[in-house]
């Protein structure tokens, strides 16, 4: 555990990277390029401008997820990070969804590599990195503390662009973090200016552990192809109630229109009452004697001193506040839940 309380304690006053190899990356182009996505996915891609992005949903017609993906305009294009293992067969599936529109989509994830920056100094370490982009960042060592400042009031999933890529924020943690989308063949070059500006690598338990605090569902883990996304608690940020059609979206308006927006389950976050042991992914959830559900992630928290874990309940028990026990392996561990999740 001392590597990660060492990496925790580094972004509270300083900056990590990481390579963000479990996301893949899909470039839609062509003049339709909008109103063909607008019409697949559950947030409202044609409200987007340049250089801001959205959080979706792709669903079947029976409004179970295939995928989750954030799109990013980028003027004359758009791109959509998806799970890496879901890139290349989404990037087949929507290209075969065309028709007569003016548009195409492509696998650029070999292309694109996007790099994850956290910590309150990220913002810093971005802008010694990248240097001038010929207006708001600039060169000059002197300049780089207002950059930063500008960098760091950036909104979630707003951009700018650099002279390697751009730069968006993301809303992957509860603390600063910035995604870098650079050419495949800068990527090392970036990396040196990051470390080179005082950042450094994460491991792949931090950015999980930074994940579950923020009480953020990974498409895996705790999304699949037999979640509504309204379990996961991706109303607020994957769906628009005002957008025209999209696939799934009848299944989705009649469980909020009909059904009040209750589901059968839903995704919340836990916190273990005590150190160790580690409860396990899957793992029972129980409450007033009986299993109630599921654990889907767990990571040690640094900032808490102990495991954290998201998953899924029954809708009755789906309340912060509520005290359970984790069974596995012989061991049972109270927790509480703490939070909705999403």
């Amino acid at each position: 555990m001392s590597s990660i309380l060492d990496e925790y304690r580094t972004i509270g006053s300083g900056a990590l990277w990481r390579e963000r190899r479990d996301k893949g990356r899909l470039r839609i182009d062509g003049a339709d390029r909008a109103a063909f996505l607008q019409a697949l996915v559950s947030n409202d891609v044609s409200a987007l401008a340049a250089d801001t992005g959205l959080y979706a949903t792709y669903l079947t017609p029976q409004g179970r997820m295939l995928a989750d993906l954030h799109v990013y305009h980028r003027g004359d294009t758009l791109l959509a990070v998806v799970p890496a293992e879901q890139a290349a067969s989404l990037a087949a599936r929507l290209d075969g969804l065309i028709f007569s529109e003016d548009a195409r989509v492509t696998d650029v994830t070999r292309e694109i590599a996007q790099i994850l920056v956290v910590g309150t100094r990220a913002a810093a370490a971005i802008a010694a990195a990248l240097g001038a982009d010929g207006s708001r960042i600039e060169a000059d060592a002197s300049r780089i503390e207002a950059n930063a400042s500008w960098i760091d009031a950036l909104p979630s999933l707003a951009q700018f662009t650099t002279p390697a890529g751009f730069v968006a924020r993301s809303d992957v943690a509860a603390v600063p973090a910035f995604d870098l989308f650079v050419p495949a063949a800068s990527r090392d070059d970036v990396v040196r200016a990051l470390e080179s500006a005082g950042a450094r690598e994460a491991s792949r338990d931090l950015v999980e552990a930074l994940r579950i605090e923020a009480g953020r569902p990974a498409f895996g883990p705790d999304m699949t192809t037999d979640t509504i996304p309204l379990e996961a608690g991706l109303l607020d940020r994957a769906i628009s109630t005002t957008k025209g059609c999209y696939v799934g979206q009848e299944i989705i308006i009649r469980v909020l229109h009909r059904g009040g927006g209750r589901v059968a389950r839903r995704l919340v976050q836990l916190v273990v009452d005590d150190a160790t042991p580690m409860p396990p992914v899957g793992a029972g959830i129980i409450v007033g004697g009986e299993e109630r559900g599921r654990l889907t992630s767990v990571a040690f928290s640094p900032r808490l001193g102990r495991p954290i874990a998201l998953g899924y309940v029954a809708r009755a028990e789906a309340e912060p506040g509520t005290r359970v026990l984790l069974a596995f392996q012989g061991h049972s561990l109270p927790a509480e839940i703490t939070a909705l999740a999403g």
